[in-house]
């Protein structure tokens, strides 16, 4: 059950990928430094009207680097529904036409692998969620 405050007409749905520079997150306990770096972050490939998708819900995602799938999951699995996040969030902020909300990545995390997988200059990551399309990003080394 979500609070009836949350804003549900005109939300939009996008691939977001939540990049993290795990050397930086480990030099502190705050984690945002290691989110942060300028190219970090990257959205689309477009994004996808409430009534395109009707539950987004249930929709599969995936992803792979250099082919191999890394992560998938399916958005039922998430912590908290899409419509809770919006009603929690606007009870301490006003949500503007085009504020993102990132939910985070599933279960599957590189470094959570045995023995644990880092992205490199050159390899490519390729993010896939059901109805919305696909992202598909290089990895480059940081000038």
């Amino acid at each position: 059950m979500w609070p009836r405050r949350a804003p549900w007409i005109g939300w939009r749905l996008y691939i977001f990928n939540d990049v993290s520079a795990r050397a930086y997150q480990k030099r502190s306990s705050q984690w945002t430094l290691g989110k942060s770096f300028d190219t970090f972050g990257p959205m689309g490939p477009a994004l996808v009207t409430a009534d395109e998708i009707p539950d987004p819900g249930r929709l599969d995602l995936a992803l792979t680097l250099n082919g191999q799938q890394m992560q998938h999951s399916n958005t039922c699995n998430l912590i908290f529904s899409i419509p809770f996040l919006i009603a929690y969030l606007t009870q301490a902020m006003t949500l503007e036409p085009g504020d993102v909300i990132a939910t985070g990545t599933p279960s599957g995390t590189g470094a959570s692998h045995k023995p644990p997988v880092f992205m490199k200059p050159g390899d490519e990551v390729r993010i896939r969620i059901e109805k919305v399309g696909e992202l598909v990003n290089p990895v480059v080394a940081e000038m």
